[in-house]
């Protein structure tokens, strides 16, 4: 498929497509004309490049992610061969992981608070309608 197509079916710019092939996190083949052509593992890919973005990893930490497992890119972590590549994946998943429990933890104190403030503002307001009606 070409880079338009590509584009359109993840929802991502050219643009950020021909980033990721600067950081040899995608890979095209060339037509004759010049044109990249993509095959279909391109749009997993591509949506396994945007999670990592989103989850706040750098392209050089995604390289090391995407580039853990065998020569036909299907993962394997706990390939001997591919282990010390796959370390640097490792570290990243824990250190990412410590980070996501922690966030947890903050938004779960920051529910407890506010569900708090909300119940003594709802009850003070139902006092003070219950003021008003006595009056």
């Amino acid at each position: 498929m070409k880079i338009s197509e590509l584009a359109h079916r993840t929802n991502t710019s050219i643009r950020s497509l021909r980033y990721y092939e600067t950081k040899h996190l995608l890979s095209s083949h060339r037509q004759e004309n010049g044109y990249r052509s993509y095959d279909k593992t391109a749009i997993e890919r591509v949506r396994n490049i945007q999670f990592y973005l989103r989850l706040g990893l750098t392209a050089h930490q995604i390289f090391h992610i995407v580039s853990c497992g065998r020569p036909d890119s299907s993962p394997s972590p706990f390939d001997e061969i591919n282990y010390p590549r796959c370390q640097e994946a490792i570290d990243l998943y824990r250190e990412k992981l410590a980070e996501i429990k922690e966030q947890i933890a903050t938004l779960e104190q920051a529910k407890t608070y506010l569900t708090q403030r909300l119940a003594l503002f709802m009850s003070a307001e139902i006092s003070e309608v219950r003021v008003r009606r006595e009056a």
